[in-house]
């Protein structure tokens, strides 16, 4: 599970690394971003797989925006850690993950395109 301390600790790393503003813009746009890939309806997971949960997560995090700067980063980073916990890695080239990332910020795919991109795209670690 992707906590509140996780996360920010990522988004602050990608900020440390690679520049821009730390800082959450909307507390509760990252909360609810963050709770996302858990949620459940009459006690059954909606997304009940590694790679759902990862599709929901970046795209929660690249919409709702919660943070001042480097929201694709974080939320392409916390979807790495989603997939981690169920073993799973992408194998693409870093265009290929810019494209990706760039594709789902523009609005151009949504979860079901970037599930579908993750199932084509991820390996067994």
């Amino acid at each position: 599970m992707i906590t509140l301390k996780i996360a920010l600790a990522t988004h602050n790393t990608l900020i440390e690394g690679f520049g821009g503003a730390s800082g959450i813009r909307d507390a509760r746009s990252l909360e609810a971003a963050l709770a996302r890939p858990y949620a459940t309806f009459d006690q059954q997971e909606l997304y009940s797989t590694g790679i759902d949960k990862a599709a929901s997560i970046l795209e929660s995090i690249i919409i709702n925006h919660p943070f001042v700067d480097g929201n694709k980063r974080t939320a392409y980073g916390l979807m790495q850690l989603v997939l981690a916990d169920y073993q799973l890695t992408v194998e693409v080239s870093e265009e290929e993950q810019y494209t990706f990332v760039i594709a789902a910020s523009m609005g151009e795919i949504r979860y079901n395109e970037i599930k579908t991109w993750l199932e084509a795209n991820t390996t067994k670690l």
